[in-house]
């Protein structure tokens, strides 16, 4: 795996891909600068090096040219990061992206304009991948969040460095996180994998079934789990149509000698809403017109002694309707039993969207092993897909 140490970027420009599609409020102010942060080592190597950097990255869903999704709103924010002045360029390809690369001296950065105002970048074009990798000297993927998409500037342009690309430093992280769950873990393994839906994590599960110790289904999923068990569920979500698939998981799990913990009870609602009236019952028997929105506390209680007693940890997906105080205490301690066991020495690899939210919200960021920056990205790694971006730096 080739990574920025295999390079001395003096007197070479890098054109690199970041993931710089950040939220941005009304007035065009970044609100979270996670992901500009994120890309800052892998710069800051390069300039060290005596290189130059060329970043390249979309924003938004635009369609055609839009000024609202300009990768121009971005500068100062990027520039206070960075603490080098960013430059800019109007265009991405073209003569405005030439000459501006052309002008790029050793030490300066230079962001090109959104990608996505061009249609030949999601189409994965190989002349728009040409016209970019005419910028560079030397190709570096940093752009885990877009790593499972075959787009121009992700996987295409690779092909145009046959050896001169490598991995930044956070997707080099990325990968080394996921490989230390699904490859080279430490036993006892146990996967949390929480989220509204059997159908939405069962390539998850089916795969890492294999790499696990234990596994902890909680969340919405949970109550498919129940009711295929002959259990009530009341008012909860529930997918009727997956129950013979919820069986089929737990008689493959105990084929392979996997411990499942379902929650055991719940904290359930008269109504989905913060100020509904709630009460906690047995997962078996929730009354008709009440919904499970949040573990139990001897569910906690069983979850809390299991991960405590893990090396390896991976969490995707909270235990209950986080987002309302009243359903947030499931997804609170089990960050906290996961925080004590990172501090215990375990590793801990949180991603997926939910769960990468609630992490922040709670402030258990700088408490577990590593926060994936990607959602989709992890989750197809997670199912064992190998992702285009990755492969073709592989390649």
């Amino acid at each position: 795996m080739k990574t920025l140490n295999d390079f001395n970027f003096a007197n070479k420009k890098a054109i690199i891909r970041v993931d710089f599609n950040v939220p941005l409020d009304e007035n065009f102010n970044v609100t979270d600068v996670t992901r500009i942060e994120a890309a800052k080592p892998t710069i800051d190597k390069i300039l060290a090096d005596g290189g130059s950097v060329i970043l390249m990255s979309h924003l938004g869903r635009p369609k055609g040219v839009e000024e609202k999704y300009s990768l121009k709103h971005i500068l100062k924010t990027a520039t206070d990061i960075l603490g080098v002045p960013v430059k800019f360029a109007s265009d991405c390809i073209g003569e405005v992206a030439k000459q501006a690369s052309n002008d790029l001296k050793a030490g300066e950065v230079l962001l090109l304009e959104n990608l996505r105002f061009y249609a030949e970048e999601e189409a994965g074009d190989v002349a728009f991948a040409k016209e970019l990798a005419s910028l560079g000297d030397i190709y570096v993927n940093d752009a885990f969040g877009t790593a499972h998409r075959a787009h121009a500037s992700t996987t295409i342009i690779a092909q145009f460095f046959p050896t001169a690309k490598c991995f930044g430093t956070l997707l080099a992280k990325e990968i080394e996180s996921i490989d230390k769950v699904l490859k080279n873990s430490e036993k006892p393994v146990i996967a949390i994998l929480g989220g509204s839906k059997v159908s939405s994590k069962i390539t998850v599960i089916e795969n890492i079934l294999d790499k696990v110790d234990h596994m902890i289904l909680g969340g919405g999923m949970t109550f498919t789990f129940v009711k295929a068990l002959g259990g009530k569920v009341g008012d909860s979500i529930c997918e009727d149509d997956k129950q013979e698939l919820a069986l089929e998981i737990l008689r493959l799990a105990k084929e392979k000698g996997v411990q499942i913990h379902i929650p055991v009870d719940v904290v359930a609602a008269d109504d989905f809403s913060n100020t509904a009236n709630t009460k906690i019952v047995d997962v078996r028997e929730i009354p008709d017109g009440w919904q499970g929105l949040d573990a139990g506390p001897k569910s906690l209680e069983n979850f809390k002694k299991v991960i405590l007693e893990s090396k390896t940890i991976l969490w995707n997906g909270p235990l209950g309707v986080f987002e309302m105080g009243s359903f947030s205490k499931g997804t609170i301690a089990l960050g906290d039993y996961i925080a004590e066991a990172t501090a215990n020495g375990a590793f801990s690899l949180v991603g997926g969207g939910d769960s990468v939210a609630a992490v922040k919200q709670f402030g258990f960021e700088h408490k577990v092993s590593y926060v994936s920056t990607g959602g989709g990205a992890m989750l197809e790694m997670l199912e064992g897909r190998v992702l285009p971006g990755i492969a073709a730096i592989l390649d």
